[in-house]
């Protein structure tokens, strides 16, 4: 593959311990491996306030918020980890979704952050269900604002005892499973490519 997709890695958890945010750059790992061009988001970098119209209409977008719009519409896909917050998504990943569907402008559609992009979702959770009641949120507001959803999905459940002290993952089988999502979501967008060039 000449030039791969570009895809953008991020984690809905600004924790610097985050499980999320460990599992995703194995599956970032997975999608180099094949060519992908992976940038790695930290939201602790980019830090967001709280979605407010109040302050879009009398401000604008804030400047985390411009930048990282600017990231979604540069990449082809997306490979997201999201925390299970009681059941549901992780208020920050939902912040960063409510505020990058809002338009930068009169020449910025709403949604052009996530036209025409796909996605591969994972989680790691404590909990017996590695987080699998969260996703089904992700998947929802995603395919309803209109990206392509990868079926297949990645729960590390225990994730308190998954980890060694270097961050990978105790389980040799799981590593491959979380690297082999994001090989996954390069050969979708390879595909998706193709057919529209």
């Amino acid at each position: 593959m000449a030039s791969g997709p570009k895809i953008l890695a991020f984690a809905g958890s600004a924790w610097k311990d985050s499980f999320n945010k460990k599992l995703v750059k194995f599956a970032a790992q997975g999608a180099r491996g094949v060519g992908a061009q992976v940038t790695e988001l930290d939201f602790a970098d980019l830090p967001l306030p709280l979605f407010d119209q109040d302050v879009e209409a009398e401000e604008g977008l804030p400047a985390g918020v411009i930048r990282l719009k600017e990231l979604m519409r540069e990449h082809d896909g997306f490979l997201i980890a999201s925390p299970e917050y009681n059941s549901s998504i992780s208020p920050m990943l939902k912040n960063a979704i409510d505020w990058a569907s809002r338009s930068s402008g009169p020449d910025d559609t709403p949604m052009s952050a996530f036209k025409g992009k796909a996605a591969a979702l994972m989680s790691a959770s404590p909990g017996g269900l590695g987080g699998m009641r969260g996703l089904v949120t992700v998947r929802f507001i995603l395919i309803n604002i209109g990206v392509l959803v990868w079926p297949g999905q990645v729960a590390v459940r225990s994730a308190h005892d998954a980890f060694a002290d270097d961050g990978s993952l105790k389980d040799a089988a799981r590593h491959e499973a979380v690297e082999r999502h994001g090989s996954e979501l390069t050969g979708l967008l390879a595909k998706l490519k193709g057919e529209s060039n």
